[in-house]
């Protein structure tokens, strides 16, 4: 059975927490910690969900927050859907029988 995984980035309510609301803020702090992020790529990271993040982002935005990854990170694991074919809506005798074309007849010009 496939499963579908999805995460929630909340880095976002984490700097409110701790009372920092601009992305501006969080700019110094992560260039103390050696991770020098310009100001639209700090303001992606805070707005929206990142697809890749570097360990070390991830390991600045822990010491500066003085949190978990899983803190920043909810992880859900759920079962994908079983997709239904066309033969499961029909009567058993119908789905056993191999469906094929019928034979065209050429009849001659009269």
């Amino acid at each position: 059975m496939k499963r579908r995984v999805g995460y929630t980035w909340k880095l976002r309510e984490v700097m409110a927490s701790h009372g920092m609301f601009t992305t501006t803020e969080l700019i110094p702090q992560l260039h103390d910690r050696g991770v020098t992020l310009s100001a639209s790529q700090v303001h992606r990271l805070v707005s929206g969900t990142p697809e890749r993040l570097s360990l070390q982002v991830l390991a600045a935005l822990c010491d500066i927050f003085e949190c978990t990854p899983a803190d920043l990170v909810t992880t859900a694991a759920e079962n994908a859907g079983v997709r239904k074919t066309a033969t499961g809506d029909l009567p058993t005798t119908l789905a056993a029988t191999p469906l094929r074309p019928r034979r065209a007849r050429i009849l001659p010009d009269s």
